[in-house]
Parts: structure tokens; sequence; C-alpha cells
């Protein structure tokens, strides 16, 4: 019986929504049908899944050899053998990197070489002794270095015209041998000059300007050992002391020939007549594009300004006219370079000298970038250390370098690394000057194997011992990035070199596009401008 009712209930049911929608469309015959709108990106990818569909991706066929670009995708690498266009469309691994979807992607410019571009194809007949020096600076020269037995390709190119008198502006790939270039002309030419007159406060015949504290602290660990062997002597003068500590430094020694020496240190002393310029003989500003910066600039026109730079070489012949000779050296080539100098000598007194790989990507470190959110970095970067802890242990490697952005995130990060019990050094620009002396002296000794720092430990330090550079936060200039990457594969160096980079942000992404696309194209960095006119000569 309720079978029976329930049946003739669902058959009811059926005729009543029948009949419903048959009135209905009778009755508005003109009415237009309801109207589903499909939102455009669900659209977009229905239409990409039926193309794949119809178009199945075909497989990747890589051929046999060594690659340029390795990417994690393998459709995205670029083989050494192939070199793009200028114009030709690159298919960039980091192209959507500016999507949080990309997090977790990687790829690598290979090692294209083994051996830095400033020591190929030299000849076994090139030596210091062609290059016109004197016997009693080879003689220093073997003494205090006696594992520098050839001259560089900068060091070829650099050294002729200096000891002919020309002021030079040599721009070249960091690690290449330009401390040297300057430093032996400079010793010849003090030692032709005849000796000069007391003073009543110490008057260096030699200057040597450099950006930082560490920096000087390396030139004069090279010039002093030179200096002894010929009778110079050699002062370190550095900032970060008061008056009275700055003029006790001064008077313990005041017969020094050759002064190096930060720009706000040697303005303090100038302001109080602590030292003069008026004896000078050779000025040189080593890491210029740094010195150039706006953070220097004022400094450094102070100092020009109180030293007789001379206007053309033959000034520089007269023995008795005390008349200097400016050298100008750095790894990235300085703009309004030339302004600056026609306000204290000529322009055509001037050589420019600039190597070929300048602003180009070394070809002989292999260099990684790595897409992570900011809280993966912490993580990526202690398993990148412990790694590099084991393989310490079980054979020789080299030491490491971590890079921030500021000194709070140094602090930072070493507070988590203490956590970890990874013993490490830190340098950073806040610290005091009694606390910064010795540090990157220590690291190059190797009394730790980690130094976390900001870009102070960037701009011209020797480090041919470090092995990989990180990139903890990415650099805010390609400038930057050159120096950074230019602590790895130096002159002297034993170990390979790498370069491990984590990019975050999206302006971080822009520069990483950048670098790639240059090295696809194995061509000089974008926005670096320089009016190089004298390329050095490409050694037989």
């Amino acid at each position: 019986m309720a079978v029976a009712r329930s049946k003739r209930l669902l058959t009811l049911a059926t005729r009543l929504l029948v009949a419903s929608r048959r009135d209905l469309v009778v009755s508005s015959p003109e009415e237009p049908l309801p109207i589903v709108r499909i939102p455009r990106a669900l659209q977009r990818r229905h239409e990409q899944q039926q193309r794949r569909q119809k178009n199945p991706p075909q497989p990747v066929l890589v051929r046999p050899g060594p690659l340029l670009i390795s990417a994690r995708r393998p459709e995205l690498n670029q083989p050494a053998r192939l070199t793009l266009g200028r114009w030709e469309r690159a298919p960039l691994a980091s192209r959507g990197w500016k999507s949080r979807r990309a997090r977790g992607d990687h790829f690598s410019i290979e090692r294209a070489q083994h051996e830095a571009p400033s020591l190929r194809k030299l000849s076994s007949e090139d030596s210091f002794a062609n290059l016109g020096l004197e016997p009693r600076v080879l003689h220093a020269l073997r003494k205090a270095a006696p594992e520098v037995i050839r001259p560089t390709t900068v060091q070829l190119s650099t050294i002729p015209p200096l000891l002919r008198g020309r002021h030079i502006l040599c721009a070249a790939e960091t690690g290449s041998g330009k401390t040297l270039s300057y430093l032996l002309p400079l010793f010849q030419r003090l030692l032709v000059r005849p000796s000069v007159c007391a003073h009543h406060v110490p008057a260096p015949r030699g200057l040597v300007l450099v950006p930082s504290r560490e920096l000087a602290e390396q030139v004069r660990a090279v010039a002093e050992p030179l200096g002894a062997s010929l009778g110079l002597q050699v002062q370190e003068f550095g900032g970060g002391r008061g008056m009275s500590k700055m003029r006790l430094q001064l008077s313990k020694q005041t017969l020094a020939h050759v002064l190096v020496a930060t720009p706000g240190a040697l303005w303090k002393a100038l302001k109080g007549q602590l030292v003069s310029l008026q004896q000078l003989s050779f000025l040189v500003l080593d890491e210029a594009d740094t010195l150039l910066d706006e953070s220097f600039l004022e400094l450094v026109h102070y100092i020009l300004g109180r030293s007789q730079i001379a206007e053309k070489p033959a000034d520089l012949e007269d023995p008795f006219s005390f008349k200097a000779q400016l050298v100008l050296v750095g790894a990235t080539f300085p703009e309004g370079v030339g302004e600056l100098l026609s306000k204290v000598t000529s322009a055509d007194s001037l050589t420019t000298i600039t190597s070929s790989n300048l602003h180009c990507i070394m070809p002989h470190v292999k260099q990684t970038f790595m897409k992570l959110k900011g809280a993966e970095k912490v993580t990526e970067l202690v398993q990148i250390l412990k790694q590099h802890h084991k393989t310490s242990r079980t054979g020789h490697t080299g030491t490491v370098l971590v890079f921030c952005n500021s000194s709070a995130t140094v602090n930072w990060l070493g507070y988590i690394l203490d956590d970890h019990k990874i013993q490490h050094l830190r340098l950073q620009g806040q610290m005091p000057a009694s606390m910064r002396a010795g540090i990157f002296q220590s690291f190059q000794k190797g009394s730790q194997d980690i130094l976390l720092c900001t870009d102070i430990a960037s701009r011209g330090l020797d480090s041919i011992n470090v092995e990989l550079v990180v990139n903890y936060d990415f650099p805010f200039t390609l400038q930057d990035y050159i120096h950074r990457a230019g602590r790895v594969g130096r002159v002297g160096s034993q170990v390979p070199g790498t370069v491990i980079s984590f990019v975050t942000h999206p302006w971080d992404v822009s520069l990483v596009q950048k670098i790639e696309l240059a090295a696809r194209r194995r061509r000089s960095l974008p926005g670096l401008k320089s009016s190089v006119r004298e390329p050095l000569p490409q050694p037989t």
C-alpha cells in the first residue's frame, strides 16, 4: 500500500515538473535564456590544456658536451659551444622568477675555463725584467714574493707607461694583480728621486689611498717587505681614532716614505696639519670606483687639492720639482673620472687602460642562483656551511665568505650560526675600530673558515684561500656583484671558486636576469658605462 502510494506521488511530481518547463517556454518565447559567464583566466587555462592534448611536448634531446648554462629544467640548458646573438631572443631560466610559483628553481653559470683570464696565453718570455724595472726593485720582488714569477696581463700593460711618467687609469677584473702593478713603479720612482729635506710634520713621498682599513692593512702587508729591501719605510694610517691618537701614531714614524691611508683619516690629519703632501711624488687611488662614490668624493676632492699633481710627463722629469704622478685602479670603471681629473691635470697626460674581461662574468668561476623565500635562506645557508664542514674534514678545502647587505643582518645571522655550533668570524662597518682591526687578516691566516661580512670585505681584499662566496642577501647593484664574486678565482688561488646567490625579491630577479642574459650572450654586464679607449693587448 505504501509503495504504491510513493510511486503515484513520484509520477505526479514528474508530470508537474515537465508541465512547468513546457509552460515556461511557451508562455514567454521571446525572453532570453540566462547567461553563464566563465572567468577569462579559467577559459585560457582550458584552451591551453586542449592545445597540449593536441600537441604533446616533444622530448628534449640534449647533445653531449659541456654546458654554459645548466638549469633545473633541461630545455633551458645552453651548450658551451653556443653563443646567442646580440638581438637573438634568449630563453632565460630566471624569466618567471618574479612569481611565487618559481620558488625552488635554480640555474648555474658553469665554469668555462680553469685559469684566470689574466694568466691565459702568457708567454714564457714575459718577465718583470723586460718591463724596465731596476735590478734593485727586481731583487726586492724576488725576496718579498718569491712565488711571483711572471707578470700578469695587467702588469705587462700598466708598469711600462708608469715608468715613463704617465698618469694611469687602469680598470681590470678583480684578482688580476693590480696592487703590484702600481707598487713596483712607486718604489722605483722613489729610488731615482733625491731624498727630501727634513720637514716639521710627516711628509710622505708616496701615498696609496684606499676605501677601508682592511684594504689599508693588506696593501701595507704587501708593500712593507718590498720597501724593507729597498730601505724605504711603509706606514699604515687608518681611521677610527681621535686626533691625539693620530698625532701619536704619526709622531712615532716621521720618516715614512710611503703612507697607506683611508680618506677620512687622511682628511682629519690634513685639517689638523699633522701631515703634509707637499713632497708627494706618487699618488694612487686604489678601488677608484669606491673612492669616487658620493660617500668619499668630497674627501678625495680635498686630498687631490692638497696634492701637487703633475700636469704633463715633463714635470716629472725634473728631479727638484715635487710633482706627483697619479694612478687610479679599480675593478669597475668609474663614471665622471675625466671631469674630476680635468681639475688637477690635463687630459692628454692620462693613459686609460682596461682589461678585455672588464665588467664580464668571470669564466673560471661557477655561479649558482637559487630562488628562495626569505624564510628559507637560513636553513639553506646552514645546510651549505655544514656540508662544507664535512668536506673540509675529508680533504683540503678553502674558506667561505657570506655577504649580507647590512650590519644588523650580519649580527643576527651570527647568533643563528652560534646556535648551530658553526664557528665563524664577523666583519661589518659598525664595529669599533679596535674590534675590526685584524679580523680579515685572521681570516686570511685560517683561524676560522667562515666570515660573515658586509660589502667592506668585497673591495680589493686578497682572498686566494676563499673557495665559496655565498650572497645571503643579493647585492643591490651589478658593481657590487662583480666585487663580491671577485673574492674567488684570484691570481694565485689554489682552490676552484664558486658563488652561490640567494634570490628573494623582485628587484633581485631583475639583476639576475641581466647577469644571465650577459652570460648567455658572452657580453659585458649592462649599465656599466665606460669611456675606455685603450684595451689591454692580448699576449701572444
